[in-house]
């Protein structure tokens, strides 16, 4: 397996664990049940390609981010792994994450009339969570063919989300609200892994250990 694959692989399972959309769909099933089957499709098109343009955006400017604030990307692992771990505690105990939206968010979208900006797009897809997971990913990966390989992950993450939220009535049917949560568990073991790996190796980092 070459170094490009594996990294896809870890990216791609970061991304697609910290955005969630088995969890989010649930929220999207929720918010659009009064709609007509076309506006569901307009709503989930147009979130997912919102979420996917500010992903974007962070793994672009990550860098410059990080400078402008004097952060340096251990200090932000550490921070991100912290925050990932408690999204992860949620997501394994089946509750609302609280980073991505609340429960008060959720009754204030029932009164909007557009609602793929907000709370769709953000924060329930591209919360703090993940754009913290895309900056880190950014500056692990040293080359441009890894950033590159990053940006992949985001793409094929949000196609998935978009097929996910595009079916999301027939996945509810066949998957049910039993197996959403099981995959859900499932996402939040994976995730809490990955912030142990942010943690252990943004440490490593600050306190120069081999």
């Amino acid at each position: 397996m070459t170094p490009e694959l594996t990294f896809l692989i870890y990216a791609f399972t970061s991304i697609f664990a910290i955005v969630n959309p088995v969890s989010g769909v649930m929220a999207f099933i929720s918010m659009t049940t009064h709609m007509s089957k076309a506006d569901k499709i307009y709503v989930a098109r147009r979130s997912v390609l919102i979420a996917c343009v500010i992903a974007l955006i962070f793994s672009v400017l990550g860098d410059f981010i990080l400078r402008l604030f004097n952060i340096t990307a251990d200090s932000l692992r550490v921070a991100g792994g912290v925050l990932l771990f408690l999204v992860a505690i949620d997501m394994l105990f089946a509750r609302t994450t609280r980073e991505s939206i609340t429960s008060e968010e959720l009754k204030d979208a029932a009164q909007r009339e557009n609602i793929s900006i907000f709370p769709i797009a953000m924060p329930l897809l591209t919360g703090p969570g993940a754009i913290t997971t895309i900056i880190v990913l950014i500056k692990t990966a040293d080359s441009l063919d890894l950033k590159l390989v990053v940006i992949g992950a985001i793409l094929l993450t949000f196609i998935f989300t978009f097929l996910i939220f595009r079916f999301s009535d027939y996945f509810n049917r066949v998957v049910g609200m039993t197996g959403m949560l099981v995959m859900t568990r499932i996402m939040g073991l994976f995730l809490a892994a990955i912030a142990v790996d942010f943690i252990s190796t943004g440490i490593k980092g600050i306190f120069g250990l081999s």
